[in-house]
């Protein structure tokens, strides 16, 4: 029976989680999770913590208690792994990124996408390693962007579509299918987005294209999050989705 350890947090950790938890109930798969930081930006009513006490799966403080398991998962958990931890996996450590790499390695992958004018984007499983969504690709799942598209909108599709990623593959590994291959990504960019780089977007400057403003409202109107601004006579003013 397959033993993981479940590293997430954010809506599509709980999401991802319930995936394995039915596994578990069945008694397919033993699981533990990680207590995770959890924002307050998403504002949500399912936490990976709160369905582990529900069936008093085993919580972990601390990354350095991982227990020896056959594989550790990560959805958007928010710390970098060390070798250490990852050693603790006898087959592999992934993790489910909502976003196509390596293109879109780190944070805000959404807004950068709408700033770059993308046309497709995507969601990837990849091996974990010890730099940012670094390691060998496993799965992807690439799909066009729509035209003039909010980042809550490309958001939520990138969430679906990474839920059903994940779903696919979790089956795979209970079947005792799978078998990731590394997709080659020696031509493609590898661009890393840090936190702190979504603030060189979203400030509005009047010398600014009518074009490139709206492209920043689109990309930095996120719900529950700073908006985009304007500055005018040294105050800053919120602007509003439009």
């Amino acid at each position: 029976m397959l033993r993981i350890v479940f590293l997430g947090s954010k809506p599509i950790g709980a999401t991802c989680f319930q995936v394995l938890m039915d596994y578990h109930l069945q008694g397919k798969l033993q699981v533990v999770a990680a207590r995770t930081q959890q924002r307050k930006e998403f504002n949500q009513d399912e936490t990976v913590e709160k369905i582990a006490l529900q069936h008093q799966i085993p919580l972990l403080d601390d990354l350095d208690k991982i227990p020896a398991c056959d594989i550790i998962i990560s959805v958007q958990h928010h710390e970098i792994l060390k070798q250490r931890h990852i050693d603790q996996a006898a087959q592999i450590a992934i993790n489910l990124h909502l976003a196509p790499l390596p293109e879109y390695r780190g944070c805000n992958q959404f807004s950068f996408a709408i700033m770059n004018e993308e046309i497709e984007f995507g969601v990837s499983i990849h091996q974990i390693d010890t730099q940012i969504d670094h390691g060998a690709l496993l799965y992807e799942d690439r799909f066009p962007i729509p035209k003039d598209i909010w980042v809550a909108d490309l958001y939520q599709i990138a969430t679906q579509k990474g839920y059903e990623l994940f779903e696919k593959v979790v089956a795979k590994m209970i079947r005792k299918k799978w078998k990731p291959k590394a997709i080659n990504t020696k031509k493609r960019s590898t661009q890393i987005y840090y936190r702190k780089d979504i603030e060189k977007i979203k400030r509005l400057d009047l010398e600014d294209s009518l074009e490139l403003m709206e492209r920043k409202l689109r990309a930095t109107s996120m719900p529950g999050f700073e908006p985009p601004y304007i500055i005018i006579n040294n105050k800053k003013i919120p602007l509003p989705k439009i």
